[in-house]
């Protein structure tokens, strides 16, 4: 490989991270207070990545968590080791799902409402036994799996020891979890509520035998050994501006508006563009990569690869109220208060990722809702809470890059014009109706594809795993942390890392792991 510079003076530090975002601040923050000299290198002019928050609609004083919206992989340990002044609150409703003139309201203070809410969709109670025994193996799988998030990598027996629970086990890792659901669910609502959690930013098949979509659920069901999606108060911005204080604190040189042009493995040299187009270079005795695996593949010279496939569409909106719902035993601050299902029955799933794999945008894109505002009014400017202002985040599923690429902008209008349509499906009126106007008279929604998301935010396929999820446990060769690449001086430490994906922080844990071990 040819010399990154020929600088007759390199800065040399301990550990180069080669991005800013959450899992690259963690990773610094535990490495600099171990008393190593840390550089992070973040192209974008401001730190977090994908974990940000902004004020998106000029004059409209609210502040929304742009991309990533929700914690819930995000350890407790990380949280005390680091110090970190950040407050994730619990939602007292999971998830609510009309069905007709009714739906499935999951109250986590209310047993009883709950199962009541069941029979008003399904007639008996026999869906919800099935639906409190699947989510009694699934908080007994996150209890086994959440402790081995952060220690060196199990093998796939030494996983299924710590499960010990063969039914668990095979529910969850071996059969695909389409056929297990089908199986224990009769009533189609109920079948889809579990498996959208199969499907979120994965465009999978929940029948099909990659267990790709049992990946995706694991993942979204193991959090912090409980499963709870907490919101972040302040919004999510508030999580990497803790992080960056803490990496700060502790010693770890942070700058933005540095973009790595490339890596050289073998000397420890990163080269970098600054913002006003001046070129350096530095060197680390070890180089970790918060990036995408396709981009570490570029920036290290080798054969381009094909991205991977983002699959959602991201909307943020600002309403001047909440919507009415078509049942009437349900208020909206309940049914907005947890995760808001949208056309999301398992028939819907199936026919909109047929529609998608053909390469046609959904008819009834299914998706989910929710309102951060409802849990923390922080995000919201004094008169905004005073009007009833409420912002609300929608993610779309079976999104896939494949239907943006020909013609983005056509594309996204037409994918926000059928979810908007989804989304009025099933309330009392049209949501267009309940967005608030910025002072321009435009109304506050703004949309976000994964064409889009590989634009702004250097994901390629706008995959926002950075790839496909892989199991928590070591599938050969010699992975001990699962951040090991196929060069000893450099490790991965972004989402695209083994136990990766989400704002978790667990790839930067297990990283300055790594380095710290001497690995």
């Amino acid at each position: 490989m040819t010399p990154l510079s020929a600088h007759a003076t390199v800065p040399a530090y301990d550990v180069v991270v080669a991005g800013g975002g959450h899992n690259g601040l963690v990773a610094a923050a535990y490495l600099a207070r171990a008393g190593r000299r840390v550089l992070v290198l973040e192209r974008l002019p401001h730190l977090g990545g994908l974990a940000v928050s902004a004020r998106p609609f000029p004059g409209v004083d609210a502040r929304v968590s742009r991309y990533s919206y929700l914690v819930s992989l995000l350890p407790t340990e990380i949280v005390r080791d680091l110090g970190l002044a950040v407050e994730l609150r619990r939602r007292r409703f999971a998830s609510y799902t009309p069905s007709g003139r009714t739906g499935v309201l999951v109250d986590g203070a209310d047993e009883a409402r709950t199962a009541a809410s069941f029979a008003s969709v399904t007639g008996d109670d026999r869906d919800f036994a099935a639906w409190r025994r699947f989510y009694g193996l699934a908080g007994h799988v996150a209890r086994r799996v959440a402790p081995t998030l952060l220690e060196p990598l199990p093998d796939r027996a030494g996983l299924r020891a710590a499960v010990g629970d063969d039914e668990a086990w095979r529910t969850f890792f071996e059969h695909p979890i389409g056929a297990s659901v089908d199986g224990l669910f009769r009533h189609d609502t109920v079948r889809g509520i579990v498996l959208t959690d199969a499907l979120i930013g994965t465009f999978a098949d929940p029948a099909d035998p990659s267990l790709l979509a049992n990946r995706c659920l694991l993942y979204h069901l193991i959090g912090n050994g409980t499963g709870d999606w907490n919101v972040p108060v302040g919004g999510m911005g508030a999580v990497t501006e803790a992080l960056a204080a803490a990496a700060r604190a502790a010693g770890a040189e942070l700058r933005t508006g540095m973009e790595v042009l490339a890596i050289d493995p073998a000397s420890g040299e990163v080269a970098f563009r600054d913002a006003d187009g001046a070129e350096h270079a530095v060197t680390g005795r070890r180089i970790l990569a918060a990036l995408p695996p396709a981009v570490l593949s570029r920036l290290l010279g080798e054969a381009p690869q094909d991205p991977p496939e983002g699959s959602q569409l991201k909307v943020n909106m600002v309403l001047a109220r909440l919507p009415r719902l078509r049942d009437p035993s349900v208020r909206p601050e309940e049914a907005f208060g947890g995760t808001f299902h949208i056309n999301e029955g398992r028939d819907r799933l199936a026919a909109a990722h047929a529609q998608a794999a053909g390469g046609t945008i959904p008819d009834v894109p299914p998706a989910e809702v929710y309102c951060h505002s409802l849990t923390d009014p922080s995000i919201l400017g004094a008169d905004l809470r005073r009007s009833g202002a409420h912002t609300l985040t929608l993610f779309g599923l079976h999104m896939p890059a494949r239907l943006f690429r020909a013609d983005p902008a056509r594309a996204r209008e037409e994918a926000l014009r059928a979810t908007l349509a989804s989304f009025g499906s099933v309330l009392a009126e049209p949501i267009e109706d309940c967005l608030l106007r910025a002072p321009d008279g435009a109304p506050c929604l703004e949309v976000k594809t994964p064409v889009d998301l590989e634009r702004d935010a250097g994901l390629p396929g706008g995959h926002i795993f950075h790839r496909d999820l892989a199991w928590p446990y070591a599938e050969g060769g010699a992975e001990r942390w699962g951040v090991e690449t196929g060069h000893p001086r450099l490790l991965l430490c972004g989402a695209g890392a083994r136990r990766g994906g989400g704002v978790s922080g667990i790839p930067g844990h297990n990283a300055a792991r790594a380095v710290l071990e001497g690995r």
